[in-house]
């Protein structure tokens, strides 16, 4: 079992074989996708032409990056502890994609930088721990252990459903406990 440091450490060290060779092509046909469209959305208000020219950048630089992060989500899913391991991605991931990201809309002149920044931060948040949480079951993995993407996508509803799930599970698991140990309860 290896630490989030030791998996960092294993990133920095080896990237050839943790980010390249084992790129993951479904985190990037997903990630340009859906990144594609928040700068669509997000630039809209400066015209067709320039949301649609700040979309085809996102989706460019995403088909090629975003299979590297996948491959580092990937590499964190079996650290631990798993909270951990959430943070760590959580916070290096959005750090580096972003700073590369940030550079390449101000260097074309995207129009709505801040906001489009500020939406890619908050999806990448999200699908990060999204990411972390399916492909800690096996889902959006690529290499030995990965199934196909039909397969995987038979299985997205209900990963949806558990995802949504660990917060009010999670609530409620502490609540109880809490109410379980107080002085005099039974």
């Amino acid at each position: 079992m290896q630490s989030p440091s030791d998996v960092l450490r294993s990133l920095i060290r080896n990237p050839g074989e943790h980010l390249i060779r084992r790129w993951n092509w479904k985190a990037a046909l997903f990630s340009a996708s859906f990144r594609g469209l928040i700068f669509l959305a997000t630039n809209w208000s400066a015209g067709r032409d320039a949301a649609i020219a700040a979309s085809l950048a996102e989706f460019t630089y995403r088909s090629f990056t975003a299979g590297f992060y996948g491959a580092a989500s990937q590499a964190f899913r079996r650290a631990e502890p798993a909270w951990k391991a959430t943070v760590t991605a959580i916070v290096v991931i959005p750090a580096i994609a972003h700073t590369v990201e940030f550079l390449i809309h101000w260097l074309r002149g995207t129009p709505n930088l801040r906001a489009s920044i500020g939406a890619s931060v908050a999806f990448t948040i999200l699908s990060t721990l999204f990411n972390l949480y399916i492909m800690r079951r096996g889902a959006m993995v690529v290499g030995a252990e990965g199934e196909s993407l039909f397969r995987d996508m038979r299985r997205m509803p209900r990963l949806i459903g558990g995802f949504l799930w660990v917060i009010p599970k999670f609530l409620y698991d502490l609540c109880r406990r809490i109410l379980t140990t107080r002085p005099g309860a039974q």
